[in-house]
């Protein structure tokens, strides 16, 4: 028989069991609430550091599209990994643009994560390196009398030398027409055909030809069946001229009142600027650079004037141009004479760069887009469409045109500084990082 006892015992354990189920139930609730916004966090976690990535890599991918195209101005909803990222690139000046890069985890219109992060970058020393000191596109490069080339040559037409002309470095004329002879090689030679029967040729080190090599003499080992060199574009693309020239404007339009721009036996500071006429620098005028300059006409420097970089400017570099585009046959052309002399900022690796964009000799005439004569001393030279032509006692540190000719006593000595030179603009990271920009907002 139960007593009222045991019922009344049987009843608080019912009721310890009810309070017991109770907290377990609150506890798995709690617990299972924590492991799931644990869960959550961890993936939100995951998508933001994922999104972050995607942000960082949209930061690259518009650093590298700005140096294919100074106008790029970003993208949207760009797949990437498992997410997707926008672009939007804004200027902040000539020089300067702001990169705003948004990553989205899975995309942006579902998002579990969004990072926004920004940078500036500026145009700075780190693109097109000039690697030869004669660089000829398809026009050609020929040597005659005693001038000579201390540094590596590279052409996209044939290297013709008469009576051995020096060539301090190697020798490459490519494509399937590539030919080379006349010349005296202290390196090794590269092209389609090598010799010729009326020029010796000598090689000091190793001839690499695949048709025929002719009255030539090899120091080394001579390679025949060798594949003909690849082309190679010159360094600086029009895309990358034009760039230079819309920095240039940005900085003012001079004034031209009675025809060129003349500056005589003064003192002046110049650029960025653009010149909307010619330009004419004489006597013993001394012209200080601070930024690129743009003539829509002919320059000619000479009578011992001196054009000398900022020395503010540092290890930078900048670009003379001439060029008229609405008369690049006879006009775009750069005189320098009778002792003129171009000099750099006084930081080893900075240069003055003149720019000729006259294209008559890639068009079959006979304008000339350089005239250096007379001890004239120039940094680098450079004529993608023209003829430069160098005599006397000239002497450059770099020269590239569609065609060149050496005669008389010109000598291009490559400077040990020039292959890590650069100009500010296009393939390569002419766009980089400004230090201290980078942040995220987001």
């Amino acid at each position: 028989m139960r007593t009222p006892q045991s019922r009344y015992q049987k009843g608080q354990i019912i009721l310890l069991a009810l309070v017991l189920a109770g907290v377990f139930f609150m506890v798995s609730t709690a617990l299972i609430s924590f492991v799931a916004s644990y869960g959550r966090s961890e993936r939100a976690s995951v998508a933001a550091t994922q999104a972050l990535a995607i942000a960082e890599g949209a930061l690259d991918q518009a650093a590298y599209q700005l140096n294919q195209s100074p106008s790029y101005g970003g993208q949207a909803n760009t797949l990437l990994g498992n997410g997707t990222f926008t672009i939007a690139v804004s200027n902040i000046d000539s020089g300067t643009k702001r990169i705003t890069a948004t990553g989205f985890v899975p995309n942006s219109q579902n998002p579990v994560a969004i990072k926004i992060i920004k940078a500036n970058v500026g145009l700075s020393d780190s693109n097109v390196s000039f690697h030869y000191g004669i660089q000829a596109g398809e026009g050609g490069f020929i040597m005659d009398n005693t001038s000579k080339v201390v540094g590596n040559v590279f052409s996209g037409g044939s290297v013709i030398g008469s009576s051995q002309n020096y060539i301090y470095g190697d020798v490459v004329s490519s494509g399937p027409n590539g030919l080379v002879y006349g010349i005296h090689a202290t390196s090794s030679v590269y092209a389609h055909t090598i010799g010729n029967v009326s020029e010796s040729t000598i090689i000091d080190k190793d001839s690499y030809y695949y048709a025929a090599q002719t009255n030539t003499t090899v120091g080394g080992t001579s390679h025949p069946g060798s594949i003909d060199q690849a082309s190679s574009s010159l360094p600086i693309s029009d895309e990358q001229i034009s760039e230079w020239e819309t920095i240039a404007a940005a900085g003012g339009t001079a004034t031209c009142t009675e025809g060129p721009y003349n500056i005589s036996s003064e003192s002046v500071s110049l650029g960025p600027v653009k010149i909307p006429c010619d330009l004419n620098i004489n006597g013993s005028s001394v012209v200080t650079i601070n930024g690129h300059i743009w003539v829509t006409g002919n320059i000619t420097v000479q009578n011992s004037s001196v054009v000398k970089m900022s020395a503010a400017l540092g290890s930078s570099n900048v670009a003379v141009i001439a060029d008229n585009p609405s008369n690049r046959l006879t006009s775009s052309v750069i005189r320098v004479q009778n002792t003129a002399t171009f000099q750099n900022s006084g930081t080893a690796g900075s240069f003055v760069f003149l720019i000729s964009q006259n294209n008559s000799a890639e068009t079959g005439g006979e304008e000339e887009a350089f005239e250096l004569s007379n001890s004239a001393s120039a940094l680098v030279a450079y004529a993608a469409h023209g003829l430069i032509p160098l005599a006397n006692t000239v002497t450059l540190k770099e020269v590239t045109a569609y065609k060149i000719k050496l005669k008389n006593s010109a000598s291009v000595t490559y400077d040990t500084g020039l292959p890590s030179t650069v100009f500010q603009s296009g393939p390569g990271g002419s766009w980089s990082f400004i230090p201290g920009t980078y942040a995220i907002i987001r």
